[in-house]
């Protein structure tokens, strides 16, 4: 049995709250899941989930905007470095009319044999939309925004990593997780993330000696971590020991993130990754099924925290 079950949600420091949320859900057409804050640290910072509107594992993009006067990321090597989506075949020139139309330069690129629209979050992380025949999810529509079911997003597709050293991330990619490497060319490596209802998903290596380290912190423009989905506790336990044994010992232990648990592990091409699983409850644990993502909540730790957090907050109408 896998381990790994795809992907679980990719996670940004972006950095305006409303442009965030404008950008995903009018531009990008995905529907606000849940809207919650930071559960690490004191500082308050928004947690904003979006997705498929039932907020299906593989679908879910998370952010923390983080607008605060000199605080922001640095893009570099040896982090993540762009977030990939999956779009229908043939979708691509819708995309890319639609960017350009919203203001956001948007190019079609082709990349390990995939078309794809390349463009850029208001804050600057690359995004990618995939053209994927490989992918049995339904497409998300949103009618609202003019995203039907021809073009809407599928879910994730990936994301791609920059590195120095490409065999070292190489084998802790296929050894520690384990992922399948797809291909090794000129243009990098690609490496298919298991999937039990065959869906394509797949990390990127791209090999970057000339740009300087990116930085790790948390603060905008920058990509957090990428998030694989173990489908339960003991996959996530089991595995979190495999790569623990190996010897990567900079491996978290499990933390409570309210809908789901996690166990975050830095690679040694220095993206960060994360091993979740969603609780029985998930998104419903605060908000009625159906309703979910309509209003702010915070876990119940923060209960005696909430005036302070929401008078820290940035303004933000989410409309």
């Amino acid at each position: 049995m896998a381990l790994v079950n795809g992907f679980h949600h990719l996670t940004m420091s972006t950095d305006g709250a409303q442009e965030d949320f404008d950008f995903y859900t009018k531009t990008l057409g995905l529907h606000s899941v849940k809207r919650t804050v930071l559960f690490d640290g004191t500082i308050p910072v928004y947690h904003l989930y979006y997705g498929s509107p039932n907020g299906d594992a593989s679908t879910i993009i998370t952010t923390f905007p983080f607008r605060k006067p000199g605080v922001y990321g640095r893009r570099g090597t040896n982090q993540s470095r762009a977030i990939m989506q999956a779009i229908p075949k043939g979708a691509a020139a819708f995309w890319e009319d639609r960017l350009n139309a919203h203001g956001i330069a948007a190019s079609r690129v082709a990349r390990f044999g995939a078309d794809r629209v390349v463009f850029a979050h208001p804050c600057g992380i690359v995004h990618e939309l995939v053209e994927s025949d490989g992918d049995s999810r339904e497409p998300i529509v949103n009618a609202a925004m003019g995203i039907g079911r021809e073009h809407g997003i599928k879910g994730i597709y990936g994301a791609s990593v920059a590195v120095m050293d490409r065999t070292a991330m190489d084998e802790f990619l296929t050894i520690a997780l384990p992922l399948e490497k797809e291909a090794d060319t000129h243009e990098g490596l690609v490496f298919r993330v298991p999937d039990t209802n065959g869906v394509v998903q797949r990390v990127e290596v791209l090999v970057d000696r000339d740009s300087a380290q990116g930085t790790w912190t948390l603060s905008g423009g920058t990509i957090h971590h990428l998030a694989l989905n173990t489908g339960d506790e003991e996959s996530q336990m089991k595995l979190r020991a495999h790569i623990e044994g190996l010897g990567f010992t900079d491996i978290s232990e499990q933390k409570d993130r309210n809908y789901f648990k996690s166990c975050y592990v830095r690679s040694p091409g220095g993206a960060l990754f994360e091993l979740a699983w969603t609780t029985p409850e998930g998104w419903a644990k605060d908000e009625a099924p159906g309703e979910i993502g309509k209003t702010l909540v915070f876990p119940p730790w923060f209960k005696d925290r909430e005036d302070e957090l929401r008078a820290g907050l940035e303004e933000a109408t989410f409309q």
